[in-house]
């Protein structure tokens, strides 16, 4: 990983951190499927873009129905727990 990749990885995790109030380092819970059957979402607002079959982290289990993950691209917004299955 460069210098700059590096930076621009560390202003993401402390934009995440500003925007949700998280404490603490982010550390990953574990990591979810996308179900396959699931349509796509584009996402936007609180919702974070689901393609099928995409891996996510897990960030957070917020509540029954949302989960804060985080995709492939390093974006970090919730999605609905119906969604996932566990890998």
């Amino acid at each position: 990983m460069t210098f700059k990749e590096c930076k621009k990885e560390e202003k993401a995790d402390r934009d995440f951190q500003k925007k949700f109030k998280f404490e603490g380092s982010i550390n990953v819970l574990t990591r979810m499927m996308v179900d396959p059957a699931a349509t796509e979402k584009r996402g936007g607002g609180k919702n974070l873009p689901l393609r099928r079959g995409e891996i996510l982290d897990v960030i957070q289990f917020t509540n029954q129905e949302q989960i804060l993950c985080r995709n492939s691209q390093r974006r970090c917004k919730s999605v609905g727990a119906e969604v996932l299955l566990q890998q």
